[in-house]
């Protein structure tokens, strides 16, 4: 209606393309943002919102050269800081530093923009019992609900008060039943949507959290800010992002010794902990339903599958998977991700295939399915599945393994390379790593060789995988609550990572770059004003903060977890 009285007006033109982007209409959107774009070359968060689309679309060089353009023009914009940053994972070889730079030097900067508090009043008593703080917008049905869903039930409450701070947007029944467990443990909830991150700050001291825990890193609707603050004595990231967050007012990053081997090149802010199995504990859906038959037993051909989001399967990909289906003759790939309700990305897509060798017809490309148990129903219609590489599968490996089916993954440099390499091999599916383009090839054609086989380890793998460290909600609580008691008693003796690394920056300040002419009060404002995702006031345009749109719209999407929608 805006636009039919005003038809070049920015703002409305960007607006529009948001919406058409949660929903998923990707030439909409593109052409509603790049309207926008035409009408005020300087509308700095439209290029942040058509990097978003270009993300989604899974192009990803494109999606950060429009972060870096929204940058340019405003480079206190914080959405596309950290959308940047995410963009970047999707396409890192761990070859070299370079992300690793730019995440530390986007925390230097931004902890600038927070008041640290430098002294608390917990009692310095080794072994006593600890309130562990979580900090997350993603308790409700997302990626990361999956994986702190055994901690909150298994928490010994002699052991671990727990707080939950939790910034959901909008509650569902998942929410309220992980509520319901907390309080019943004795735990306490604060419902901190909407509130400024330097008062949630002042709530964990208030609350005198032990050890405050973030499970968000870059992505959406995240509080880096209150982390910036250091309202605790000790402070960790865990589970939502596949990276260094780059604060370095964050102590410790929890993993495991097969996904950051003890001999890995990669660089962390923070100091890597390493639990005893897995770093993740998966808790299936109840809503799941049954392992289903393979289904090449009643087709008579094989079909290789990915849930994985579009952004994940890279060209690299794509001519690795063609590799695979031009050598099974007769197979079939299955592929589902929101944007393939748009027309253009499916005809790109199969195009991309059809010049590789595997024509269109083999192919069959699935938009978001929006009941649970239908999306893990979805997986009775593959036999394999192939995980994505460098950046490879979280949640969409643990349901398929859930579901019975076998999944393939690709060794790397990095953590976000070797998740998969992880929840394999404590599953007892070790066999399927490959370390090698070709090896993976040949992991997926051994399984496609043999039927009965594939069908035989479908019948046993849940039962497999509950009995697994990944599935062991209990045991692995127990070894994540050793983990707490050995980082409070490093604390309580003087050994502090995060205050060694601000000694540093306070004898080698960064300087603040190109906006370096601004005030830090200003920039604090500005960033207040943002907080996570921007929030619409009345002349301020909406921007989307990894993928979905600000906290003030109704229609808000799923957020992001590693990269990958909870679908």
């Amino acid at each position: 209606m805006a636009l039919s009285i005003k038809p070049l007006f920015a703002q409305s033109l960007n607006n529009l393309g948001v919406v058409y982007t949660v929903q998923g209409k990707m030439d909409s959107a593109a052409s509603m943002i790049e309207k926008a774009i035409h009408a005020n070359p300087t509308y700095a968060e439209a290029y942040n919102n058509l990097g978003v689309l270009y993300r989604d679309a899974g192009s990803i060089t494109l999606a950060i050269h429009a972060y870096e353009r929204c940058l340019q023009i405003d480079p206190d914009s914080r959405n596309a800081g950290q959308n940047r940053l995410l963009a970047m994972n999707y396409i890192d070889e761990g070859s070299d530093d370079k992300l690793y730079e730019a995440h530390r030097e986007w925390g230097k900067r931004f902890m600038k923009l927070y008041p640290q508090y430098t002294s608390w009043d917990n009692s310095k008593v080794a072994d006593r019992p600890l309130i562990i703080g979580y900090l997350s917008p993603d308790y409700f049905t997302h990626s990361v609900s999956y994986f702190i869903e055994a901690p909150l039930t298994h928490h010994d409450s002699t052991v671990c008060k727990v707080v939950v701070y939790s910034g959901v947007v909008k509650a569902d029944a998942k929410t309220l039943r992980f509520k319901d467990k907390v309080l019943k443990k004795g735990g306490l909830w604060r419902d901190i949507y909407g509130i400024d991150e330097k008062r949630v700050a002042s709530l964990v001291r208030e609350d005198k959290v032990d050890i405050l825990v973030e499970l968000t890193g870059h992505t959406a609707n995240n509080k880096l800010g209150t982390m910036a603050c250091r309202p605790a004595p000790i402070q960790v990231t865990w589970i939502g992002y596949p990276n260094t967050t780059g604060l370095p007012t964050i102590d410790y990053r929890i993993s495991d010794s097969l996904t950051d081997p003890p001999m890995t090149k990669q660089k962390h802010v923070e100091e890597l902990v390493r639990l005893p199995e897995s770093f993740l504990c998966y808790t299936p859906s109840p809503e799941a339903g049954p392992v289903c038959p393979t289904p090449a037993i009643s087709n008579g051909f094989v079909t290789f599958g990915s849930f994985n989001n579009l952004a994940k399967i890279t060209p690299k990909v794509l001519q690795v998977w063609a590799r695979i289906l031009c050598s099974v003759p007769n197979s079939r790939l299955v592929v589902k991700c929101k944007p393939f309700c748009c027309e253009n990305i499916r005809q790109k897509f199969l195009a991309t295939l059809e010049e590789l060798g595997l024509e269109s017809l083999r192919v069959d490309l699935l938009p978001l399915i929006h009941l649970n148990h239908d999306h893990m129903q979805a997986y009775s219609l593959m036999d394999i599945s192939l995980d994505t590489f460098p950046y490879a599968g979280t949640t969409t490996t643990c349901e398929s393994l859930y579901m019975g089916v076998p999944c393939v993954t690709m060794a790397g440099a990095v953590h976000a390379h070797n998740v998969g390499v992880s929840l394999l091999s404590k599953v007892g599916l070790g066999r399927l790593v490959a370390k090698t383009e070709d090896e993976y090839v040949s992991l997926a054609l051994d399984l496609a060789s043999d039927v009965n086989a594939l069908q035989e380890l479908r019948m046993t793998l849940r039962e497999l995988m509950m009995k697994s460290p990944v599935c062991e909600g209990e045991r692995f609580t127990r070894g994540l609550e050793a983990a707490y008691m050995d980082m409070w008693r490093r604390y309580c003796d003087g050994d502090v990572p995060s205050l060694r690394r601000l000694a540093l920056l306070e004898e080698h300040p960064v300087a603040n770059g190109p906006d370096s002419d601004k005030t830090s009060e200003k920039l604090a404002d500005l960033k207040a004003q943002r907080a996570s995702a921007t929030v619409e006031e009345d002349n301020q345009p909406p921007a989307m903060a990894n993928g979905v749109r600000s906290p003030s719209s109704p229609a808000a999407a799923k957020c992001e977890s590693n990269g990958h929608s909870s679908q």
